[in-house]
């Protein structure tokens, strides 16, 4: 398990230091930062419900991603989970795992969910680097704190659409199978491009419509379930008009993976 967040004052700080409007009496108690508490909120939609039910992160990481997303990529022809991180990893700009030079980066990852893409994450960062995975679901994230021994990770619960981060806070910002789950995806996006350091790293895995004509089927699923599926061209065109640049693609029969870099 993660040491409690107080065992480590230093990386508590930083954490602290990079939020907008840091709590005065921090709540670290489940193991994470919780910056939500017990607030509130409209019900969430179908696609949402599942991923803070009790039962999914139980099964995520062993059984939901790598049997559906793999799929999603066109398994076994598309790239497997560990092919998936080493190039997260190398899109972002980290080294790999057992590698002596790995830079002290400050990485987020957005609705980290269980973790696992955090972990992978922080296999490319140095002792001095800082990896933060932030969800909202409380169910996630106590799993995420059980499976996680790096010290370079802390977790944080908070608002991945309305980040409560500063501006230009982290070298490499990743969102890994969770855009298509928010209410308002652009909006998201936007955030990630404010916290993200000029010339820092975006990396995003999500859905893609395979046909054009299935835009009539996207909308349906959209409104009964939450679950938005992206045309090929709506993410890259999005960060272009962000001004990101570098732009690369790797499109899968049902999912795309899109990096660039902000100038």
């Amino acid at each position: 398990m993660i040491p409690p967040m107080t065992d480590v004052p230093s990386r508590m700080d930083r954490v602290l230091d990079l939020l907008r409007d840091p709590p005065a009496e921090p709540d670290v108690s489940p193991g994470y930062l919780d910056l939500l508490g017990p607030s509130a909120k409209p019900s969430p939609s179908l696609a949402q419900s599942a991923m803070q039910s009790t039962f999914l992160p139980q099964i995520y990481e062993r059984v939901w991603r790598p049997i559906g997303f793999n799929l999603a990529k066109g398994w076994p022809i598309g790239p497997d989970t560990a092919t998936e991180h080493a190039m997260a990893r190398d899109w972002l700009g980290l080294s790999h795992p057992g590698y002596a030079a790995r830079p002290p980066a400050t990485v987020l990852d957005v609705a980290c969910g269980p973790g696992n893409v955090t972990r992978a994450l922080a296999e490319g960062v140095g002792h001095d680097g800082l990896v933060i995975g932030l969800d909202a679901s409380q169910t996630m994230l106590t799993r995420a704190v059980a499976d996680t021994t790096q010290d370079v990770i802390r977790y944080v619960r908070g608002d991945a659409v309305d980040l409560p981060f500063n501006d230009e806070s982290f070298d490499a910002v990743c969102c890994f199978g969770a855009l298509y789950l928010f209410d308002d995806p652009w909006t998201a996006l936007d955030g990630m491009t404010r916290v993200l350091k000029p010339g820092g790293h975006l990396i995003i895995l999500t859905s893609r419509r395979p046909l054009p004509t299935a835009r009539i089927a996207s909308t349906l699923l959209r409104r009964t379930t939450g679950f938005t599926v992206f045309g090929d061209q709506e993410i890259t065109r999005a960060l272009t008009t962000r001004g990101y640049k570098s732009l690369k693609q790797r499109r899968y029969p049902l999912m795309q993976l899109v990096g660039a870099s902000r100038p």
